[in-house]
């Protein structure tokens, strides 16, 4: 099946619009020793990965990562440059990428319910993520990779809190606009309970 450019444009317009929504939510940081912040913006990579999908959401990722390679403030606090990529925080970025694409695999791998798409955050927004980021943070800042792990233990309630919220903003979209889910077919389907 040949893409027209309709469906090019459809395709950057929903990379853009999920790279926009991962930084803004850039923009709610809470401030934490070690250099990791609490953020939003694992939200926003949770839901561009249950929404687009495996093979379009990393380009969202992606793209957020080159704008904050080339210094525009897009990351947590308005940070950005390169020097993000050998930061403690460095770790966690690369866990996004693969997050998305864990995601977005569970959510295709059958009927999407509910309970795919808290399993696919959970799995791909948390523990893949934390995966790549703990023993970067480690390296970084020199912490042992045990104390390291243990201190993330400070943002697992937020995770949660953040897994739960793309839960329902999935159910409640795909119950309104189905189409929005680019690697699905646009035929209204219902979402199980």
């Amino acid at each position: 099946m040949t893409s027209t450019p309709r469906d090019t444009s459809a395709t950057l317009g929903r990379v853009a619009v999920f790279a926009a929504l991962v930084i803004v939510l850039g923009t709610v940081v809470v401030p934490l020793p070690g250099g990791v912040p609490i953020t939003a913006q694992t939200l926003g990579v949770m839901l561009a990965g249950l929404v687009l999908g495996p093979r379009i959401a990393p380009w969202s990722i992606l793209l957020v990562l080159v704008l904050a390679a080339v210094g525009l403030p897009v990351l947590a606090g308005g940070r950005g440059g390169l020097g993000v990529f050998v930061g403690p925080t460095a770790g966690y970025l690369l866990g996004w990428v693969a997050g998305v694409i864990v995601i977005g695999l569970i959510m295709r791998t059958g009927r999407p319910t509910w309970w795919r798409a808290a399993l696919a955050a959970l799995v791909g927004g948390v523990l893949v993520v934390y995966a790549f980021g703990i023993p970067v943070q480690a390296l970084v800042t020199g912490v042992p990779l045990d104390l390291t792990a243990l201190s993330t233990l400070a943002f697992l309630p937020g995770d949660l809190i953040k897994v739960t919220a793309a839960t329902l903003v999935v159910v409640a979209l795909r119950r309104a606009y189905p189409r929005a889910f680019a690697d699905r077919p646009t035929r209204q389907e219902p979402v199980p309970a």
